[in-house]
């Protein structure tokens, strides 16, 4: 099956301060990283960037820009993806330290027969519903994760998922909506999303031990 991903850096980074994919990390930006975990375990890669930032490909195949949300710029991604691909994989970014052992193991989920794979890690924290800064319910965590990417789809159903521009923070979520199967692997803890500086500076711990 020929593999494709999309790695997603096509954000202005509003929490961060700046564009965080281009923050600095071990002497390379984060979305280089992010490329390079994916070129390990696929056949192709493109990758979405702000309009502004389209003069360096940073390893991938092809370099498009993207739209005004996360869905629109993997959206784009997608758009620029052959028709012959048969496995999709959504990438952030801002997740540097995504092996591609991780890559590999949500494809291998699709190839087997599920429409999506994503690596999870099962919540530690006591979660809690919060209004106007009062609990009101305390929520089970059993069965719970955190969801992180990448994430692998067969290429058809993602592309139905996207039709009619929904929106969602998680391209799973879109294929679960159209009632697809989703099956989850173990996820990895050194896989952070770079959010704030203070994930930036853990990321540079983990990388300098």
């Amino acid at each position: 099956m020929t593999v494709w991903a999309v790695v997603v850096a096509g954000g202005g980074g509003e929490r961060f301060g700046a564009p965080k994919q281009f923050a600095m990390l071990d002497g390379r930006p984060l979305v280089s990283w992010a490329v390079d975990a994916a070129r390990g375990a696929v056949d192709g890669v493109v990758l979405v960037l702000p309009a502004d930032r389209l003069g360096n490909s940073y390893g991938a195949d092809v370099v498009v820009a993207g739209g005004a949300s996360r869905a629109a710029s993997v959206r784009a991604g997608l758009a620029a993806i052959p028709e012959s691909a048969a496995i999709v994989v959504v990438h952030d970014g801002a997740r540097p330290l995504a092996t591609s052992a991780l890559f590999r193991a949500v494809v291998a989920e699709v190839a087997a027969g599920a429409s999506g794979a994503v690596p999870g890690l099962a919540v530690a924290d006591t979660l809690k519903v919060v209004a106007e800064g009062v609990v009101v319910e305390t929520v089970p965590r059993v069965g719970l994760v955190g969801v992180q990417t990448p994430q692998a789809f067969r290429a058809d159903v993602l592309r139905a998922a996207h039709a009619g521009e929904p929106e969602a923070t998680d391209d799973a979520g879109l294929v679960e909506a159209t009632g697809a199967t989703v099956r989850v692997v173990a996820g990895d803890p050194r896989n952070i999303k770079v959010t704030t500086v203070a994930d930036l500076e853990m990321l540079s711990l983990l990388v300098g031990r």
